[in-house]
């Protein structure tokens, strides 16, 4: 087997558990290096069929083909010649490149792009007579190319699709919500439990999220608990390259030692939204994901609905408009009503009384649990009347949020200015 150097992006914030990640699913003694926006990581094939199949905070799992320095687009022309393409591809498969770049002195990136399809197509036509077709949709063979200001590198995407495409959404929904709100991503999710601590032990104690949503997160859970592979539903570029062509019978091993490991959950994991709309959507997703017998969700208001055991952990990623106006309240503004208001709060009205109620509540019902509220504004606490213990930074998509821990002891924790 060869072992090369793996590159895994993430979000930025999630690169020390996702380093994390990798040493659980493929050993302690793993060598690799925690940088910006990802970790690299010493793997082979079997490795990267691992880490596509099993890591639930990396965005991509890329293979390295070529690196170097450019100043031009013909030095990549030159770079991706260099490479044995025959190895990977055939004239009747297909091909897509994407590019990104940090301060690159190029002028296209398109341009970029295409000279690296060129070089492609014409390894490929001068060893066999033929060329390889563009596929954007569903390529055979997905191609990245990364460009800092002096070098660049060139990659396989074994994963193809991103990662955090599991494999249960609805297809009609993909991309969205029943809101029309963009859901909140299966590896953020997964950050967000990670940076809690919260693995599915019996010590970590149940999980409640009260604004649940498409249910991304308290299915996130539910597959953590009951050990569910979060490649395990889907299908992987690798498994149409030349290079994995001989390892169907690892990959099937894989796969079936993943099924195996699947278990009954060892705590509750609970899940409401104040929406009938969104409690059935989050259901049908948790029946998709194969976790609905894990799941308890019920429809309910955030804000009278009871602590369903002692203690345990508050996980959610705030909404806003009809969702957090519960049945029978009146909207005091418009804008209340607003389906996929996410990335700002409004400095007052509706959702600023929200979250001063939402930790009264807390306050008066949660005593002993831990809440984690993810958000973009930082003056989340202020709202909250609440001192946070625990800030940690995290990215939306292009959004810079903050994951807040809060610390619920009845009658406390609140601001001297409350």
């Amino acid at each position: 087997m060869t072992a090369v150097d793996l590159f895994l992006p993430c979000a930025a914030g999630v690169e020390a558990f996702l380093a994390d990640e990798c040493r659980r699913i493929l050993g302690a003694r793993t060598r690799l290096l925690q940088g910006r926006g990802g970790v690299t990581v010493e793997a082979d094939e079997r490795g990267a069929m691992a880490l596509n199949l099993h890591s639930r905070l990396a965005q991509r799992v890329l293979w390295p083909l070529a690196y170097g320095a450019y100043r031009h687009e013909q030095d990549l022309y030159d770079l991706a010649r260099d490479v044995r393409w025959t190895d990977w591809i055939t004239p009747a498969q297909t091909l897509r490149v994407d590019t990104t770049a940090q301060r690159s002195p190029l002028r296209s990136l398109n341009f970029a792009t295409l000279r690296i399809k060129d070089a492609v197509c014409d390894a490929i036509r001068e060893a066999s007579g033929e060329r390889p077709s563009v596929d954007t949709r569903a390529p055979d063979l997905p191609l990245a190319l990364h460009l800092t200001p002096t070098h660049a590198t060139l990659y396989v995407d074994t994963s193809g699709e991103p990662l955090f495409k599991r494999g249960w959404r609805d297809a009609r929904a993909a991309g969205r919500d029943v809101t029309g709100e963009a859901p909140l991503k299966e590896t953020l999710a997964a950050a967000m439990l990670a940076a809690a601590g919260w693995q599915g032990r019996a010590e970590d104690g149940p999980l409640l999220d009260p604004c649940c949503g498409a249910g991304t997160i308290a299915i996130e859970a539910a597959q953590i608990a009951c050990a569910v592979a979060p490649g395990l539903a889907r299908r992987f570029a690798f498994e149409r390259l030349a290079p994995w062509g001989d390892r169907e019978g690892e990959w099937r091993s894989l796969r079936e030692a993943a099924r195996a490991a699947v278990r009954a959950p060892a705590v509750p994991i609970f899940a409401g939204d104040v929406s009938f709309r969104m409690t059935d959507f989050a259901e049908r997703n948790a029946e998709r994901a194969g976790v609905a017998h894990a799941l308890q969700l019920k429809t309910a208001d955030a804000l009278q609905r009871l602590a369903p055991a002692a203690q345990g952990s508050l996980m959610l990623n705030p909404p806003y408009g009809e969702r957090i106006e519960a049945k029978g309240r009146g909207s005091t503004r418009p804008d209340a009503l607003r389906p996929g208001a996410r990335e700002g709060f409004d400095a007052g009205g509706t959702p600023a009384a929200f979250f001063a109620e939402l930790a009264s509540h807390w306050k008066r019902h949660y005593a002993g649990w831990t809440a984690w509220v993810l958000s973009p504004d930082m003056k989340l606490p202020t709202l909250m009347r609440l001192k946070e213990s625990q800030r940690v930074p995290m990215w939306n998509g292009p959004i810079e949020c903050r994951l807040f821990r809060f610390d619920m002891v009845a009658g406390s924790a609140r601001r001297s200015t409350d």
